[in-house]
């Protein structure tokens, strides 16, 4: 279910890059003049991103939560350029309203993503810590504290003179 999912998102992302690049797939001088290739370059990057993902996902590589996280939000962070930057330049360099809405709605989806994978490799590390606390723990030569029990619990060791 979940690799379904995955080549699913994959897919819609390179087909919404592929959608939102066809405005601007022949850009004439004067719009590489005046800033408006700055889109484009977006878009490219994006593109990059987008085809490791599906490179990843055809490898049958599971990633990472940690590379999911990094990915998605590389991913993330370009949408929001590309959203902040077509907005601004919409007039300018004669960016069609459905192309800012398409890419708003795709990188709704990214957000969506990067916070489950970000959310997963918090949940690993909080594990993880939780694993080394017990392990360290349930060591009877790891030091007073373990003999003890640490700071209040556990058995006490009699203070002073025996």
């Amino acid at each position: 279910m979940r690799r379904r999912m995955a080549s699913g998102v994959i897919a819609t992302f390179g087909l919404a890059v592929a959608t939102l690049a066809s405005p601007f797939g022949s850009t004439s001088a004067e719009a590489q003049v005046n800033g408006c290739q700055d889109i484009q370059k977006l878009l490219t990057e994006r593109q990059s991103i987008v085809q490791k993902l599906a490179a990843a996902q055809k490898a049958k590589k599971k990633m990472t939560p940690q590379e999911a996280c990094s990915a998605f939000s590389r991913l993330a962070n370009n949408g929001e350029a590309a959203i902040k930057f077509a907005t601004a330049n919409q007039d300018w360099c004669q960016i069609p309203p459905s192309f800012i809405d398409g890419i708003k709605t795709d990188n709704e989806k990214v957000i969506n993503f990067r916070g489950q994978a970000c959310n997963a490799v918090k949940q690993q590390a909080a594990m993880e810590k939780r694993a080394r606390q017990q392990a360290q723990g349930a060591n009877p030569f790891g030091g007073a504290d373990s003999i003890t029990g640490g700071a209040g619990g556990g058995l006490r060791v009699p203070q002073g003179a025996l």
